[in-house]
């Protein structure tokens, strides 16, 4: 019996709104967002790691702006990346106003904490006159008073009625292209505010387990929580939050769509963890491939397994697939065809070789 009814994910449907040249909800891709960690007043620095996030699969880049010196930088920044970028502000007006005339494709703010209506009125001005997309950030780590004293501590019903509170502010000044997220650091309560908030609005959600920590810890608690709502069928765009190198963040948020079926970019290797039996190194093999074949951007699947019990058959469900033999003689396999044999020696080169072929093939196909 086939597996695929069973990997069929049915997206809630939402609004679609532009964040530059790049769609968010609806049907479009779900976009893999990420934040530098750069000062922003830093031109250089910030526009190199810009490009490496976008380099690795990064749709969308955020930057922090929370002065005049790094709202001013926005527009020299944008002038050499081919993504949107989002300008972080939390509360002062000004830096939202400036930040949308310089170049920002999306501004993230919580309108409740900017200020009087005048403030409100005036940020959402310039967000549509310089075609500017909006943000709403609801974070349980910076909740409104009001609300917060109402729940005595951050929860799914708080974050979700700060949000609708914000939707309306932002409706009522006849403004809509905008997308919300309601991020906390404790992944159940995440996961509830996003459930419940999906029940009561059709704008763009922005999924995300705020602060979740460093490199293992943060992937592990993303995967289980951005993982659960997209299996839900919510979420139109992810960030990965890890207290690491953005591009990790990039590469953990691909990882998770990948293996949900949600969205495939690059090459996508299944392969075994290893044991007495594998006729070559198995995880010093895949760690090498991993960074060789970083380049590629075309979907394709690639199966290394280090013996012959499971390795067959997972190479009839991959592209190119490779399974350990004997004294060094391991077979190489095509759309799960024994093609050739090959030395421990020759995995790699040959493996990059055909990775590289069948990317080209398939882009000049398009």
């Amino acid at each position: 019996m086939s597996l695929r009814p069973f990997r069929d994910i049915f997206r809630r449907k939402t609004k679609v709104i532009n964040i530059g040249n790049v769609k968010v909800g609806g049907d479009s891709p779900i976009t893999v967002q990420s934040m530098t960690n750069t000062l922003t007043k830093n031109v250089k620095e910030t526009i190199n790691q810009i490009n490496e996030i976008s380099q690795v699969g990064g749709d969308i880049v955020r930057v922090s702006c929370p002065d005049e010196d790094s709202t001013k930088a926005l527009k020299e920044i944008v002038k050499h990346v081919a993504v949107p970028i989002v300008a972080d502000i939390h509360f002062h007006y000004k830096r939202a106003i400036e930040s949308a005339e310089n170049g920002a494709s999306c501004l993230r703010i919580n309108p409740g904490n900017i200020g009087n209506k005048k403030k409100i009125e005036a940020v959402i001005s310039a967000a549509k006159n310089n075609n500017c997309s909006i943000r709403i950030g609801v974070n349980a780590g910076s909740l409104e008073k009001d609300i917060l004293e109402k729940y005595k501590e951050p929860c799914p019903e708080a974050l979700v009625e700060s949000a609708i509170r914000n939707i309306k502010i932002i409706e009522d000044l006849d403004f809509f292209n905008f997308k919300v997220s309601v991020k906390s650091s404790d992944v159940f309560l995440s996961i509830k505010a996003y459930r419940e908030l999906s029940k009561v609005t059709d704008y763009p959600l922005h999924l995300g387990i705020t602060e979740a920590g460093s490199f293992i810890p943060g992937s592990i608690k993303s995967s289980i929580g951005l993982g659960s709502l997209l299996m839900d069928g919510i979420g139109d765009t992810i960030r990965v939050s890890l207290s690491d190198d953005p591009v990790e963040e990039i590469r953990v948020g691909n990882e998770i769509l990948k293996s949900l079926n949600l969205r495939n970019r690059g090459v996508k290797i299944i392969s075994c963890p290893s044991c007495a039996r594998q006729a070559f190194q198995v995880i010093d093999t895949v760690k090498v491939l991993e960074e060789k074949l970083s380049h590629i951007k075309t979907p394709i699947t690639l199966s290394i397994i280090g013996c012959v019990v499971n390795g067959p058959g997972e190479a009839a469900l991959t592209d190119i697939g490779v399974t350990g033999g004997g004294k060094g003689s391991n077979m190489l396999y095509l759309k799960g065809v024994q093609t050739k044999k090959l030395s421990n020696d020759d995995i790699i080169s040959k493996v990059v070789d055909l990775v590289e072929k069948k990317a080209e093939e398939i882009e000049n196909n398009k």
